[in-house]
């Protein structure tokens, strides 16, 4: 069965018992003191314009839907959200940061798309003892305490992929990717961990082609160097627009027949824009909405009822968790939840059930967690990244 068939399957499957359940809300004995509690304030931080636009979109949407499935409510708490606009980094970030810990008094913060964001608002938040579950990729830091991620380390993917394609792949790989902080850690990843195993870089000099940020709109240029290279697969990093122009103008180039591995670089909406161009291309991912469990049943079915013209991706996936992780620690702060006593009870949680499978926090606050090989295919009518295999379980 195609991937859209198993979505519309799951969804109608599953569509009448997410409404019975909404029904019976009302029967619940605890629904009296739950409409007592107080009303907390949760501050959302993504990027709602700029190059990242369609990442923050589906950060916001994975919490917006996870609210609406709880009834806007976390830990039996009425949530109050407040969002701000992360933009292109962390220009705009603090700023956004800053009015939501003064001017909002947040007691959490969520999303957060750009890895230089992260380092910059961390220690805002860290000043302020208000906790950060952060829903994107996260770059190392010195000091997390209150600083978690339900996504992934960015090194993680790149890492969780040498592997397979220092297997498959017979000859050097060009690296290429983005020059900021997220870019360095995505294709790092893999570069550092490919290094280990004994894998060569086709790169002149075995170093990393960066692109300036978030100026390269072109290309062509740098497919020419890869051609001449002697390259026999290419690995990369981009999102949002970046991957569409970058996907899109490279099989227009000479290098097209070179096999493209990379992070993020067909997920979500950007799959759409890239349309056929984006066939064949391998990327790792830590979820996959065609994952065959319970949680994932329930989140996918939920998704296509909210958003019926969207696929679910790893964003959603993991702003849901934070939501989720939100919902438990606040549960368990007792009656009077503070910044302080929900980042104690975020640090106590164990084995979190998700779409994407059994995880936990391991030490460094991110996710030990699954990572799947996945490549565009048609499905159905219309093309899809479709899991593959697994790759390799990462997190510490």
């Amino acid at each position: 069965m195609s991937l859209q068939r198993r979505l519309v399957s799951i969804t109608l499957a599953t569509g009448l018992v997410l409404a019975g359940a909404g029904c019976a809300k009302d029967d619940d004995p605890k629904s009296d003191s739950a409409a007592a509690a107080s009303t907390l304030k949760i501050g959302f931080l993504g990027s709602l314009s700029g190059t990242y636009q369609a990442v923050g979109t589906d950060l916001k949407n994975g919490l917006d839907l996870y609210l609406k499935m709880h009834d806007n409510k976390l830990g039996g708490h009425p949530i109050d959200l407040k969002v701000g606009d992360e933009g292109d980094g962390a220009a705009t970030a603090v700023p956004a940061a800053t009015k939501l810990i003064k001017d909002e008094k947040v007691v959490a913060v969520t999303g957060i798309v750009g890895g230089g964001s992260v380092a910059a608002v961390a220690p805002l938040l860290s000043e302020a003892k208000i906790p950060l579950i952060g829903s994107n990729g996260r770059p190392e830091l010195k000091d997390l305490t209150g600083v978690w991620t339900t996504s992934f380390m960015s090194s993680d993917p790149g890492s969780s992929i040498a592997q397979y394609i220092k297997d498959k792949v017979a000859g050097p790989v060009y690296a290429i990717g983005p020059d900021y902080q997220g870019g360095y850690d995505e294709v790092g990843g893999f570069t550092n961990e490919f290094a280990k195993i004994g894998g060569q870089l086709a790169n002149p000099g075995g170093k990393t082609q960066w692109t300036p940020f978030p100026q390269t709109t072109n290309f062509l240029p740098y497919f020419s160097q890869i051609k001449s290279s002697g390259a026999k697969a290419v690995y990369t990093f981009y999102a949002g627009k970046a991957a569409i122009d970058f996907v899109k103008q490279y099989k227009q180039s000479d290098a097209k027949d070179i096999p493209l591995y990379g992070a993020f670089i067909t997920e979500g909406s950007v799959l759409q824009a890239e349309g056929d161009a984006a066939r064949d291309v391998y990327t790792v991912c830590n979820y996959s909405p065609d994952l065959d469990n319970e949680e994932n049943r329930k989140f996918v079915a939920a998704w296509r009822q909210a958003y019926p013209n969207a696929t679910p991706t790893t964003y959603a996936m993991a702003s849901y968790d934070a939501a989720a992780v939100l919902d438990r620690a606040i549960g368990a702060a007792g009656a009077n939840p503070t910044p302080e006593s929900i980042n104690e009870q975020v640090g106590k949680l164990g084995q979190i059930s998700s779409p994407r499978g059994q995880w936990q926090f391991g030490k460094n606050h991110a996710p030990i967690q699954k990572w799947y090989l996945r490549q565009v295919r048609n499905d159905g009518r219309a093309v899809a990244n479709v899991l593959v295999q697994d790759l390799a379980t990462v997190g510490a």
